[in-house]
């Protein structure tokens, strides 16, 4: 007799190999002791999307998957029948969402790879959606490669596992293939691609993509929430706005998104008053509307607000969470009340990573640099894991207060776990050796830096240019060129520095032409950089050019040309600036005021008025 061996596994008893007096599970004694017989062929029971290889074998419907198939055994001329193994469709893809592990949903695989020769659409939607859900991606793929009809489910599940993990190009390549099959999308792909769209700010695609939706009214509140983010990641606020406003209904979810697009593009009273909004109209903010609404508090320095909102927590309107905890913290420092901080960090129940590293980085930003460290030893006590942000912020406190035998031992540990490849880790060690004027340090590191980004090569030139070394930053910043990395505003800054610092004005107009040639010359350090350039190397009147076009001008920029102006012996315009700086609204400090009278205090004045302001003393000086 034929027999089916049985499958065990844990936690999976499926109602699908049913004993019966024809075919039992195990074979008896007596047929044991039988000589094994050639088998024929083996006959299996087909899925109701796919004919049978047998005309003579009925397929399985679906309105009879629970009833009892019987065939002919295949053993021998034998007229013995026996009930085929039965099953059920919709409880197997419902044992495949029920288990537990990876090595149960395995061995579940099996079990559907055993009873059904040919794949069935929702059953290998349900195993490629189960391979997700295990973070197995190629698994889940093979799935769908196998699947000989796919529906928009299909698709669907396999985009959102690339969308996921981030592989987006493999995504673009399986959209191309879904619209050549022609399949027509459902809200949930729709929401996936939108999704894509704001990962990879593709505004073209995601316009079309809204087209579509629009089109066959797919609108619903989580598509029309994926729009509004969509929007607001590809910087059109504007109509993430238009879209918000047109929701027919919103939830706690919507409202969370809007409020997140104002404070990512800067638009914190914005952010506030939809915040407002969302709680006069009864909806509760969970904590990820609560940490955004902290960031904008912070980035607009609004301490009132933000203080209103920790009482709130604190009298349990909100839960209170790790995250939010770190999103006060930050809202304090950048606020300018690390003590706060601190204080709310000393009375979190709960401190991840994330915890540590704010109030470490807090302090290194705010000046602390000894309170970081010290809070750094104690975070190593506790054996805290340290990611590379914690890094970063120990070397800048460790830069800020120059203590280099600690930043070693920080870059020891770096070099031990195999660090250094991120860039950012790389340009901080830079910056901090330079900082403690260690420059041939300095120099090993970005020799060993695998890759190397415009924020290291920035680092190492700005470092060169901070205490004289100026030929050695030029060099640098020629390498860098050769290396095919294109400078920033920083980069333009330090290196105009480094040509002031020699009095070369050749390499200045080099520069300065390479900066005509991008939108750096807009920019406010550029400029004042330039002008300082120029008046260092006696070059007055190219440093009033570069002064006049100036879109925009801050205190230092006033201060570099007046400055100027007196050192190169243009007494009478550095005075006329000097006023005309106050007119402006810009304060003169005592080093701008003492700089012009010793620069200009014994010069006569031929003026054409009987008396001029002189900002220096607030009196009238008489002709």
């Amino acid at each position: 007799m034929l027999v089916y061996p049985s499958l065990s596994f844990p936690h999976f008893h499926p109602p699908l190999l049913i004993p019966s007096p024809q075919f039992p599970l195990y074979p008896s004694k007596e047929e044991r002791r039988k000589p094994a017989r050639k088998k024929s062929p083996k006959r299996t029971i087909k899925s109701h999307s796919f004919t049978s290889k047998d005309p003579s074998f009925p397929t399985r419907t679906e309105e009879n998957l629970n009833s009892a198939s019987s065939q002919q055994s295949p053993v021998g001329n034998s007229t013995e029948t026996f009930s085929a193994p039965q099953y059920d469709l919709k409880s197997l893809a419902s044992h495949i969402k029920s288990c537990s592990n990876f090595k149960e949903f395995k061995s579940v695989h099996a079990v559907v790879v055993r009873l059904l020769d040919s794949s069935v659409a929702f059953v290998g939607n349900n195993l490629i959606s189960g391979y997700l859900r295990f973070h197995e991606l190629q698994d889940a793929r093979k799935v769908f490669d196998g699947l000989l009809e796919r529906n928009v489910v299909s698709w669907t599940a396999i985009l959102n596992g690339y969308l996921k993990v981030g592989r987006y190009d493999e995504l673009l390549e399986l959209l191309k293939e879904m619209i050549e099959d022609n399949v027509e999308g459902n809200s949930l792909m729709y929401v996936s691609l939108l999704k894509y769209c704001g990962n990879r700010f593709d505004f073209e695609l995601g316009r079309q993509v809204h087209a579509c939706v629009v089109k066959g009214r797919w609108n619903n509140l989580i598509v029309d929430s994926a729009l509004v983010y969509f929007y607001s990641q590809c910087g059109d606020l504007l109509a993430a706005s238009i879209v918000f406003s047109n929701m027919p209904t919103r939830d706690v979810v919507s409202w969370t998104t809007m409020i997140t697009a104002y404070v990512q593009h800067g638009q914190g009273y914005e952010a506030f008053s939809v915040f407002s909004e969302m709680q006069y109209l009864g909806f509760h903010p969970n904590e990820f509307t609560v940490c955004s609404v902290l960031k904008a508090c912070g980035e607009a320095k609004a301490l009132r607000f933000g203080k209103q909102l920790h009482g709130a927590i604190l009298k349990g309107m909100y839960e209170e969470d790790v995250y939010i905890g770190s999103s006060l913290m930050t809202m304090y420092i950048r606020c300018g009340e690390v003590s706060d901080a601190r204080v709310v960090f000393d009375l979190m129940p709960k401190r991840n990573t994330i915890a540590w590293t704010s109030m470490i980085s807090g302090y290194a930003q705010s000046g602390f640099g000894e309170e970081a460290i010290l809070l750094f030893q104690r975070m190593r006590r506790r054996r805290v894991f340290a990611n590379n942000l914690t890094i970063v912020s120990i070397l800048t406190a460790c830069g800020s207060i120059e203590s280099l035998y600690l930043g070693k031992e920080v870059h020891g540990q770096i070099f031990k776990n195999l660090v250094l490849e991120n860039i950012h880790i790389g340009s901080t060690l830079i910056w901090f050796y330079c900082k403690c004027g260690e420059y041939d340090y300095a120099a090993r590191v970005l020799e060993t830096m695998p890759a190397r980004d415009v924020v290291s090569w920035t680092a190492m030139i700005s470092g060169y240019s901070s205490l004289g070394y100026g030929s050695e930053a030029l060099g640098l910043l020629n390498d860098m060129l050769w290396d095919g990395v294109k400078p920033n505003t920083f980069t333009y800054s330090s290196a105009l520095k480094a040509c002031a610092k020699l009095e070369s004005v050749r390499f200045g107009k080099w520069i300065h032409a390479s900066v005509n040639k991008t939108t750096a010359l807009a920019n406010v350090f550029v400029g004042s950089s330039l002008i300082d350039m120029y008046m260092r190397c006696g070059d007055v009147a190219d440093a009033l050019r570069v002064f006049n076009t100036m879109p925009e001008r801050n205190l230092v920029t006033w201060k570099i040309m007046v400055i100027g102006y007196a050192k190169n012996g243009f007494c009478r315009e550095a005075m006329n600036l000097m006023y005309r700086m106050q007119e402006e609204g810009f304060y003169v400090d005592d080093f701008v005021r003492g700089t012009v009278l010793s620069a200009c205090g014994d010069v006569q004045w031929e003026s054409d008025h009987a008396s001029v302001y002189c900002p220096l003393s607030g009196s009238l000086l008489m002709k």
